[in-house]
């Protein structure tokens, strides 16, 4: 699993890196409108989602926890296109299960994978900040709505740069792997 990871490198870092456009659009966009904000995150969890699908069909053991990540990445991601105009507590609700959810099966690959890889800390970090994410936006809704889109970009912006580490990370282990011995 960590070769197929490593020789797909780039996959994690184009996540990672439309995790940090994201991010900084929503803090030199702060006055975006509810409803761009709803087709970006739902273009934003469709293509991280699709990224997931396709990394568990690349991955000789097919881990199943890459093909629930982005099964669930892909239905909120749907979901929320299909119905913009979705209030701010249900879109709140949305991202909040999300990023629960995708914490969890993060956080569960790192410690499969802990064997495996050094510092697989990146991955288990990105997984708690995901799901204190999802926790502190179930817990907190009413924050408003620029606030809530300052928590997003925030969120966003750590997710991103963090699995753009993991990815540069994985990428110099594919250079180790592929050095003559």
């Amino acid at each position: 699993m960590l070769d197929a990871l490593a020789r797909n490198w780039w996959a994690l870092a184009l996540r990672g890196g439309a995790a940090v456009l994201f991010g900084l659009l929503t803090f030199f966009l702060p006055g975006i409108t509810l409803v761009t904000l709803v087709l970006l995150f739902g273009a934003y969890a469709l293509v991280d989602g699709i990224f997931n699908v396709v990394a568990f069909f690349r991955v000789a053991s097919h881990h199943w926890a890459l093909l629930i990540e982005g099964a669930i990445g892909i239905i909120v991601g749907l979901l929320t296109l299909m119905w913009p105009a979705i209030t701010a507590i249900a879109l709140l609700y949305l991202i909040s299960f999300w990023a629960i959810f995708t914490g969890v099966f993060e956080i569960v690959a790192a410690i499969r994978l802990r064997k495996l890889i050094a510092n697989e800390w990146l991955l288990l970090l990105m997984g708690a900040l995901s799901a204190l994410f999802g926790l502190l936006i179930l817990f907190a809704p009413g924050a408003g709505a620029l606030a809530i889109v300052l928590w997003i970009g925030v969120y966003a912006l750590m997710f991103g740069i963090v699995l753009l580490a993991l990815a540069f990370r994985l990428r110099g282990h594919r250079r180790l792997r592929a050095a003559p011995a």
